[in-house]
């Protein structure tokens, strides 16, 4: 089941969470839709179950006063919902429905980290159907009984744990762009090693831009992960050899109409982008490169820990991966005068 962006982001827009999650996500109605009232301190709370499946929770959460709580109060109410139901998403509403924020919990052993996103009414949404995209349940997931308690939370912790990004970010992307080095073999020179694994990273980063925002076979949220596990099936590091050098330079970098038929095929409905990004580099022309497949599943991982975003608004906070986060990042890996490239920002 995949996502239908209109009617999700006509729902989201229209605050109908209720209908967000049961028509659009998958997910069932609640056994129990009875709204509880819930005083933390001098202030009364109501909150009132939107959705469920396997035993994890969906949550409206409102204030007599009208607002979204406190910080300390947002932590006191999730502690009293999870006694009844442990693993929960609350979404805070305001009373005129126009501001939302969605509160989920991470535990590590007796740590916890909230992961809070603020979702404004008119807001564009497209960083809210990248998380949304993430709870989908396909009707195949049913096929042998719901889902387990333990699968469901893993699809929240995919739309909703996001950490603090520019400089977190940044450091953890230099820590991989070393351990990619290691794996690009054929190439002799160390300048050329490193100049070619940004070149590789930056790629990367772009079609995940690409992806998250649904540009990309009909949506696929996370098409490259996808291809890494199908190319997996097929054989041992083929990824970067069949795949990766069939995206870039035969589809990215071709019109569609000029593709071979069995491109198109491996893969998918792919746009072409009329750009030097995915053009033959000088250092392709000279090596014979190969990478492994556990390159690109750690570079992988590492993306799949952040949010990505497009939207330039007023609402952005700093758990979004953004293009000026991007060019950032390309400044840093770009602008060196060595390597005779430069990035400028538009």
């Amino acid at each position: 089941m995949s996502l239908n962006f209109q009617r999700t982001r006509d729902l989201l827009n229209s605050f109908q969470f209720n209908d967000l999650f049961i028509e659009e996500l998958g997910w069932s109605k609640p056994s129990r839709q009875k709204t509880i009232t819930l005083k933390i301190e001098n202030n009364t709370y109501q909150y009132q179950k939107i959705a469920e499946l396997s035993g994890v929770a969906i949550f409206e959460v409102t204030a007599t006063d009208g607002n979204i709580p406190e910080a300390k109060a947002r932590v006191a109410i999730h502690q009293e919902i999870t006694k009844l139901i442990n693993e929960n998403l609350l979404i805070f509403i305001t009373e005129e429905r126009t501001r939302s924020l969605w509160y989920w919990v991470k535990r590590e052993g007796s740590k916890s980290y909230v992961r809070d996103h603020l979702y404004v009414k008119g807001q564009p949404g497209d960083l809210f159907l990248s998380k949304l995209g993430s709870l989908v349940i396909d009707i195949t997931e049913l096929e042998h009984g719901e889902p387990t308690v333990v699968e469901i939370a893993y699809k929240l912790q995919r739309g909703f744990d996001v950490e603090p990004v520019t400089k977190k970010f940044y450091k953890e992307f230099q820590e991989q762009h070393q351990k990619f080095l290691l794996f690009v073999k054929g190439i002799d020179n160390e300048i050329d090693r490193r100049w070619y694994t940004s070149v590789i990273l930056n790629r990367l980063m772009f079609v995940y831009f690409l992806q998250r925002k649904g540009f990309i076979d009909n949506k696929d949220l996370n098409y490259l992960q996808n291809k890494l596990e199908q190319s997996k099936q097929k054989a041992e590091d083929n990824f970067y050899g069949e795949f990766l050098k069939a995206l870039f330079f035969e589809s990215f970098a071709k019109p569609e109409i000029e593709r071979d038929l069995s491109v198109q095929e491996l893969v998918g409905k792919v746009k072409y982008l009329n750009g030097g990004l995915f053009l033959k580099h000088h250092i392709e022309e000279k090596y014979q490169i190969s990478i492994v497949d556990e390159a690109f599943e750690q570079v992988l991982d590492l993306f799949a820990r952040y949010s990505w975003n497009l939207d330039d608004t007023p609402e952005g906070k700093d758990d979004e991966i953004n293009p000026d986060v991007l060019g950032y990042i390309f400044e840093k890996y770009i602008n060196q005068k060595a390597f005779g490239a430069y990035y400028t920002r538009p």
